[in-house]
């Protein structure tokens, strides 16, 4: 969500966009946080910049994920978080990432 984030995102994007490899949308990684105490997402880096670059890209926004230290921890330790403890949110929301990006090859395949 963060400006510079975008900034380097929107530069990677144009590059893949002149060498030919498609730009099957933008995941916004480190989104939110999710209080421990309410579960309300505190947007800690700010928030749209996923939406408003998917928008002058022209893509989809697949999905925003929340930053969440198991993820990490998991990720070090080789157990994702989808199999360690699906239950949690950011276990949910990189399922339904995965499902859309799925959807996304799906359509490019069919060009």
């Amino acid at each position: 969500p963060q400006e510079v984030a975008v900034g380097d995102a929107l530069r990677g994007a144009k590059m893949f966009e002149r060498v030919g490899v498609p730009v099957l949308g933008v995941v916004e990684n480190m989104s939110y946080f999710e209080s421990p105490e309410t579960g309300k997402p505190i947007a800690i880096f700010g928030s749209g910049g996923g939406k408003r670059l998917a928008d002058e890209l022209g893509v989809s926004l697949l999905g925003e994920i929340p930053l969440y230290p198991p993820v990490r921890e998991g990720g070090d330790d080789g157990r994702p978080i989808v199999a360690a403890d699906p239950s949690v949110s950011a276990a949910k929301q990189l399922t339904v990432l995965a499902g859309r990006v799925a959807e996304a090859m799906r359509a490019v395949a069919a060009r």
